[in-house]
């Protein structure tokens, strides 16, 4: 049961109607991980929605609040209910997302992911479009278990090494002593069974996501890497709506899991020498029922010069917004040539060495016609994500950015000098050089983003990428030891 559109008067009924005894509060922190708190079902009344749940700690979430000012009110949002799968009758637990206000003063706490996303739809509104439509499409691996040695967390711990061992029954160096066809690497694009062994798990997941959560999934499937990557798309929907499924997707796909004894993770790159996870983003921009990326008498790609503008602002601040929408260290190891995953800054219809595609299944339909950015991977806050490339959309739009000419060429094949003469650039190539560019271009999101958001990203970022720096990795050892 799921309660899009419910009202907070329908929730409380449907509570005393299904026997609800737990609400889950959730929300996340600012790097994305779900956060919770759990209150009795009888604690949830009118005053919950009108004026908030005082019960959260901001100096105890990522990215949130110092401890002289930690006090935080959670106000939950009745659309966004629904009842939980993974509970029995005796403990039936409801779930709202809810929005972050400050304590005392009551105001939108301005570090909230979500509501930075609302602040995004707001802005489209205001630049003239009615509706956003998104369709990220996450990629993910499941495996059967991860062995590590820890590293180190500080010079005291003393241990003696790190590493890691992924278990995978259709990975090549998995032993069960014959009994599994192994998925060579880059060879998992579409194998049925027995070669795929996660059919049940996805069928799962999606009929959880369908049936609790009221998403409608439009596919799932096995994609390129061995070792159990996979693929899930829910149907487009608003940005805010979108953000909400992509991070009740991940949820699900996590208890599914490990119900099923397994473990996903959305990490980009977790298997050298393979695809990494990606998660590329459809969107269009649309106002009184009317696509404004579409345009009929386009010979190219049916796109509109509006469509051509938002293409020119997402190009112009790539680099920057590598910072949002590839947050890791190990999101670089996805950036390099060789693999699928865009590396340079241009755009193309139907060209997947481009990080900006135009999809081209049909022509003339309206409906969807979009643009398709591959730049970002699932480690991303969906909310931040979708809000940095629609900011940075609507600067190209209000400035009349122009993208340049296409590129129909597979540009890892091209020379250097070949891109540099069609006016090609690269992504940048770590985390810390994105935030770099990021520290110099980010007036783009300031109708969006507060600047006190992009200060606090920069930091935590930027002590992620020392903290893994600091660190002696395996192949070090493996590559240096006898120098």
């Amino acid at each position: 049961m799921s309660g899009k559109g419910f009202s907070a008067d329908a929730v409380l009924q449907a509570v005393n109607r299904e026997g609800i005894k737990w609400i889950d509060l959730q929300f996340t922190d600012l790097i994305g991980g779900l956060q919770h708190i759990t209150i009795p079902a009888s604690a949830l009344d009118e005053k919950s929605f009108a004026q908030g749940v005082n019960k959260l700690d901001g100096s105890s979430i990522k990215g949130f609040k110092e401890i002289h000012e930690s006090d935080m009110v959670m106000k939950p949002d009745p659309s966004t209910f629904a009842v939980l799968p993974f509970f029995s009758d005796e403990h039936k637990t409801g779930r709202l997302f809810v929005d972050i206000y400050e304590g005392g003063s009551h105001e939108r706490f301005t570090r909230d992911p979500r509501y930075v996303a609302q602040k995004a739809a707001d802005y489209a509104r205001s630049s003239g479009f009615d509706t956003t439509y998104w369709g990220p499409e996450p990629e993910f691996f499941v495996f059967d278990g991860i062995k590590v040695t820890p590293t180190p967390l500080s010079a005291r711990d003393g241990w003696g090494g790190s590493g890691y061992e992924i278990i995978s029954r259709e990975s090549p160096w998995f032993t069960d002593g014959g009994k599994q066809f192994p998925i060579r690497f880059k060879e998992g694009y579409y194998p049925a069974p027995p070669q795929d062994t996660l059919v049940d798990f996805r069928n799962e997941t999606a009929s959880i996501l369908m049936n609790s959560f009221g998403l409608e999934v439009d596919a799932h499937h096995h994609e390129v890497a061995t070792a159990g990557q996979c693929e899930l798309n829910l149907h487009f929907d608003e940005l805010v709506r979108t953000a909400d499924s992509v991070v009740t997707m991940k949820y699900v796909l996590k208890n599914v899991a490990k119900r099923m004894n397994m473990i996903c993770t959305w990490m980009p790159k977790p298997v050298f020498g393979d695809n990494a996870s990606g998660m590329h983003v459809h969107q269009s921009l649309w106002n009184s029922g009317k696509n404004s990326f579409y345009d009929p008498a386009d010979d190219y790609a049916e796109l509109s010069q509006t469509g051509r503008y938002y293409i020119g602002g997402l190009m112009e601040h790539a680099r920057a917004l590598c910072a949002i929408t590839n947050p890791t260290t190990n999101s670089y190891r996805r950036l390099v040539p060789g693999y699928e995953a865009p590396v340079f800054i241009a755009w193309s219809k139907r060209n997947r060495s481009a990080n900006i595609r135009i999809p081209m299944y049909e022509r003339g339909e309206e409906k969807s016609k979009r643009l398709e950015y591959r730049t970002p991977d699932p480690s991303a806050n969906i909310y931040l994500a979708e809000a940095a490339m629609l900011a940075a959309g609507i600067d190209g739009i209000r400035k009349k950015i122009d993208p340049g000419n296409p590129v129909d060429k597979d540009i890892y094949k091209l020379t250097e000098m070949d891109r540099k003469e069609l006016g090609i650039r690269e992504l940048p190539g770590s985390l810390k050089e994105s935030i770099g560019e990021l520290q110099s271009d980010h007036e783009f999101l300031l109708p969006v983003f507060s600047r006190d958001l992009i200060e606090k990203h920069i930091e935590m970022k930027l002590d992620e990428f020392l903290n893994v720096s600091l660190r002696t990795t395996p192949y070090e050892v493996f590559r240096y030891m006898d120098v």
